[in-house]
C-alpha cells in the first residue's frame, strides 16, 4: 500500500467518524426544545458545509498522481482540522 492510499483511507476513516457524530448531533437536536433546535441546527449546518469541503477535497486526494498529492496535503489537513474542531 502507498503512502497516499494510507493517508486516503485514514482520512476517509475519519470522516465516516464525524458523520456519526454529525448524525448524533442531529438526533439530539429533533429531541431539544424549539429554541435549541435553531442553534443546533446552524450548528449542524456549519458542520455538515465543513463536511462537505473535506469531501471535495479528499476526491481531489484521490484523482492526484502519486507524485502531486503531498500538495495538496496541506491544504487537505487544514480542512480537516476545521471540521474536526467543529465537530468537537
Amino acid at each position: 500500500m502507498s503512502m497516499k492510499e494510507a493517508y486516503q483511507q485514514k482520512l476517509e476513516a475519519q470522516l465516516a467518524e464525524w458523520n456519526v457524530a454529525i448524525d448524533k448531533l442531529k438526533a439530539k437536536a429533533d429531541k431539544a426544545e424549539a429554541e435549541a433546535q435553531i442553534e443546533y441546527y446552524k450548528e449542524i449546518e456549519g458542520m455538515r458545509a465543513k463536511q462537505e469541503a473535506a469531501r471535495e477535497k479528499l476526491t481531489e486526494l484521490k484523482e492526484a498522481g502519486e507524485g502531486g498529492w503531498e500538495d495538496l496535503k496541506v491544504g487537505l489537513e487544514n480542512t480537516w482540522n476545521s471540521l474536526g474542531d467543529a465537530v468537537k
